[in-house]
């Protein structure tokens, strides 16, 4: 079995989409499908129920289904974080003590958007860590585009310092470069515990971030082997051939980033390359319209066609 989380984890973990059939029922059997697609791409480990994975369309019943029918297919093969972030903490600790229960490494929080204040944020972590107990490890998600919370570099070391649970961040702080070098800076400086820190916001800056201290990515694009590339080619020393790669895919990864149809186009594509059988996104959604659909169909012939050239 892969085990639980720990800071040393690297390389690239996926955000999974949620698959639907085409009449918005979980698709289990695409579910098996998509984990075999993502392992095959190279990543690390995957990451259920995200933000941008439909979690808050899915019942609690369902939520439970496809996490376990996900650890079931992955056979051990690769650790699965699963996001439980919930405005109550009752609610945060059951469904993290059952995913773990049924074979999940960890669980990754967001904080709720009313946090304001660095204590707010730090006691919010702090009652998190004491209810899921020193057994769940957890990822601390910083995303404040979608929370509105921003969290400070000092309030991350505070909750690193304190909280020996706390593994891992998220960082999809944007811009945030300077965030990951002012954190690496702290733990060679001032011996803070050095935890892992990958990457989101569609990995539309990862080079720069893994030059910066980044061990890996977790985030969501419908291409995970570019973020696999990347991050392999960077940890050879092979810069240049890392934003090589990066450069091939980043304008459909742009596309993918835009707001509302971003998850649209993502299972488009995955869907287009086999790893999941539908693209249907459960309602309330945003729909692909034919210039959208021409639009993604030259932007992957570009990209065939700049891999082709770079070898």
């Amino acid at each position: 079995m892969s085990g639980t989380l720990n800071e040393k984890a690297r390389g690239v973990f996926a955000i999974c989409v949620t698959p639907f059939t085409d009449r918005e029922a979980v698709d289990l059997d695409s579910t098996r499908s998509m984990v075999d697609f993502y392992i095959d791409k190279g990543c690390t480990g995957l990451t259920l129920l995200g933000i941008m994975g439909e979690a808050p369309k899915l019942t609690a019943e369902e939520s439970r289904s496809f996490v376990k029918t996900a650890i079931e297919a992955t056979m051990g093969r690769a650790p699965i974080v699963v996001g439980v972030s919930s405005s109550g903490l009752a609610s945060l600790a059951e469904l993290a003590n059952d995913v773990m229960s049924l074979g999940a490494a960890g669980v990754m929080v967001a904080p709720p958007g009313h946090l304001r204040s660095d204590d707010q944020i730090f006691s919010y972590y702090e009652s998190v860590a004491e209810t899921l107990g020193s057994s769940i490890p957890f990822v601390l998600q910083d995303y404040p585009l979608v929370t509105g919370v921003q969290i400070p570099v000092q309030v991350i070391t505070r909750i690193i310092e304190a909280l020996p649970t706390c593994v891992m961040v998220k960082h999809e702080d944007w811009p945030g470069l300077n965030k990951i070098s002012a954190l690496r800076k702290r733990e060679a400086e001032n011996g803070l515990r050095r935890v892992s820190v990958l990457v989101g916001n569609g990995g539309l800056f990862l080079p720069d971030e893994m030059t910066r201290g980044a061990d890996g990515a977790m985030t969501g694009f419908a291409y995970p082997e570019m973020m696999v590339d990347v991050v392999s080619a960077h940890a050879r020393g092979d810069i240049a051939r890392a934003h090589d790669i990066f450069d091939a895919y980043l304008p459909l990864a742009r596309y993918e980033q835009q707001p509302g149809i971003g998850l649209a186009v993502r299972k488009h594509v995955l869907a287009q390359r086999g790893a999941i059988t539908s693209a249907t996104m459960r309602k309330p959604r945003q729909l692909l319209n034919a210039l959208d659909i021409k639009d993604i169909t030259f932007l992957i012939g570009r990209q065939t066609s700049y891999l082709e050239r770079i070898g």
